[in-house]
């Protein structure tokens, strides 16, 4: 990973956006990773299909915590067929992984988006092989 990406990761960990919890969320949904111990939950505010509103809460690595802040910016405004055709490699390029290295911290990059697609496709879990 290159200096530009790793610090974009550091920030985004120390200081994420769209951090906490929405009560009056229309999606809520949360993924593990038992893997490593990451848990990112992601609520929703959808009015007349748009996201108009998204925040994320959790715990784990810098990886999993930059990701989901990441995406939270990236998926503010669109509509819910925009978001859920957004691709795990969209996501990966915002935080500079490779999809051929490191299958654990992988797994951590695309533990919000997991979050994401699940609560708006109203399932219990989706798998990385469908993101």
């Amino acid at each position: 990973m290159d200096d530009l990406y790793q610090q974009q990761i550091i920030e985004h960990a120390r200081r994420p956006h769209n951090f906490g919890t929405l009560s009056e969320a229309t999606i809520s949904h949360e993924e593990y990773n038992p893997l490593c111990g990451d848990k990112v939950r992601i609520d929703l505010i959808i009015e007349d299909d748009v996201i108009i509103d998204v925040r994320f809460s959790g715990q784990g690595c810098a990886i999993s915590q930059a990701s989901a802040s990441l995406l939270t910016d990236e998926i503010k405004g669109l509509s819910v067929n925009a978001a859920k055709e957004y691709q795990k490699d969209e996501l990966l390029e915002l935080i500079g992984i490779p999809l051929d290295k490191n299958p654990t911290r992988l797994r951590c990059a695309l533990l919000s988006l997991k979050a994401l697609k699940a609560g708006l496709y109203g399932v219990g879990n989706i798998h990385d092989e469908d993101l």
